[in-house]
C-alpha cells in the first residue's frame, strides 16, 4: 500500500470513529464536541507518526558504509 491509500484509510477510520462517538456518546453539545476534537487530535497524532516513520524508511538520512572486512 502506497502514502495515499494509508493516509485515505487514516480519514476513514476517523471519520467513522466521530460518528460512532456521536452516535454511542450523546450527552450534549459540549461534550459532542469534546469527543470529536480528542478523536481528530488522535487520528493526526496517529497518522503523522506513521508518516514520519513511513517516509523516514523510503528516503533514509544515514546512509550505512560497509567497510572492506565486512
Amino acid at each position: 500500500m502506497g502514502f495515499v491509500v494509508t493516509s485515505l484509510i487514516f480519514a476513514v477510520v476517523g471519520i467513522i470513529a466521530s460518528f460512532g462517538a456521536g452516535i454511542c456518546c450523546n450527552r450534549g453539545p459540549s461534550t459532542n464536541l469534546l469527543h470529536l476534537t480528542l478523536i481528530i487530535t488522535a487520528t493526526v497524532c496517529c497518522w503523522m507518526m506513521w508518516a514520519i516513520v513511513y517516509l523516514a524508511q523510503l528516503k533514509p538520512l544515514i546512509v550505512p558504509v560497509l567497510s572492506e572486512g565486512e
